[in-house]
């Protein structure tokens, strides 16, 4: 694999050579957090730090990666494309040569192409839009969670063969994430003869969404699902409840905010929501839940362990070519998988997931879910 390095590459290499010039014998690898820590979704953006911070730890606390600590730098995009490329200028231009994140896919999508021409590793924990990999021929980008267009026919599978409704309102907030995971339920649907009756996206961010509740009631629907983030749905699920609109709510992992509980008080209670399978259940994680929880943190939410996974990714590759050199660190992670606590991970040419396994949980009104049964 050859990474496609770019003549600013080159300069800045030279510039951070001749001003740092021990820079190549640190006593620290810094990985950079790249997320939402301002606006309206920082709770993912915590989520993932925790996943890293606990790894990090961990990792430290064992000696380290070939005797050097491994040093977390934060970075903030508020889940904003527009600060994506901001994000991904400002980890190159401080020599940092890995990254956990993006958060959000819109961000992700606009940030990748800078690592990936400027030799950064990149893992996403979080990020399922297939955009942020379909058709690039990316070779520094990868993630630890599974697409759209795996989560989106599960979900839409679920819809079919548990629920059987007689109609279905699909709905998105219009961004790369939930339009595209609400795309794929709707394809699925459709592909399956259950009737769409209405496929449409609101403005995130707005506060009223009565005249979609309204439309919803004269469709016909008796189910909803929709894609995108917890704001939002709380808002729909809370206002419909106000207007009478008695049907079953269900989102992706971006719902799947315990946030979500204060905006949608009461009207919660039932939600549906896909979400990575509950891995805090395995014996063999036992320790590394006890670390999360011995910090006052959880390990249980959408993306910590999808985070802790994208760490142990890292350092398993550094320590395998026994250098800090992230192309030969992609180079690896292509041709090996890694024993994580959510699975034993492999990727494909373009750095997704081989598999990965979302299921179908309950959330409830105190803020704690449950698989669904």
């Amino acid at each position: 694999m050859k990474a496609k390095f770019t003549p600013i590459a080159a300069a800045l290499g030279l510039a951070a050579g001749m001003l740092m010039s021990a820079g190549a014998h640190a006593d620290t690898i810094k990985i950079a957090i790249a997320g939402p820590f301002t606006g309206a979704v920082t709770q993912y953006g915590a989520m993932v730090k925790e996943g890293v911070d606990t790894a990090v730890e961990m990792i430290n606390a064992s000696g380290g990666v070939l005797g050097k600590q491994l040093e977390t730098v934060l970075m903030d995009d508020s889940c904003e494309p527009k600060q994506g490329p901001v994000v991904a200028n400002r980890v190159v231009n401080d020599g940092i040569h890995y990254v956990v994140g993006h958060v959000c896919s819109g961000a992700t999508i606009a940030a990748t192409n800078i690592y990936d021409s400027e030799g950064v590793l990149m893992i996403s924990p979080s990020a399922t839009a297939p955009a942020v990999t379909d058709g690039k021929d990316y070779e520094m980008i990868f993630r630890t969670i599974g697409r759209d267009d795996q989560q989106g026919p599960a979900a839409a599978q679920f819809i079919i063969e548990t629920i059987k409704p007689q109609a279905v309102a699909v709905l998105h907030d219009k961004q790369s994430y939930g339009q595209g995971i609400a795309a794929a339920v709707r394809d699925t649907l459709e592909k399956a003869d259950v009737k769409v009756a209405m496929f449409e996206g609101i403005n995130a961010g707005d506060s009223d969404y009565s005249a979609v509740i309204t439309k919803i009631r004269s469709s016909g629907a008796d189910f909803v699902y929709y894609g995108g983030y917890h704001p939002e749905m709380g808002l729909l699920l809370r206002q419909g409840a106000e207007q009478g609109l008695n049907v079953k709510f269900m989102g992706p992992e971006g719902v799947g905010n315990p946030d979500i509980n204060a905006i949608a008080g009461a009207s919660v209670d039932g939600m549906l929501v896909t979400l990575p399978a509950d891995f805090t259940q395995d014996p063999a994680n036992a320790d590394i839940v006890k670390a999360f929880k011995d910090k006052n943190r959880n390990p249980g939410g959408a993306f910590q362990l999808t985070a802790f996974s994208a760490t142990t990714a890292i350092a398993e590759g550094i320590k395998a070519v026994g250098e800090d050199d992230p192309v030969k660190v992609a180079e690896w992670l292509h041709k090996n998988s890694v024993k994580t606590p959510i699975g034993e991970l492999s990727w494909n040419d373009q750095g997704d997931l081989e598999e990965f396994r979302f299921d179908i949980f309950t959330w409830k009104q105190d803020g704690s879910k449950e698989v669904y049964k």
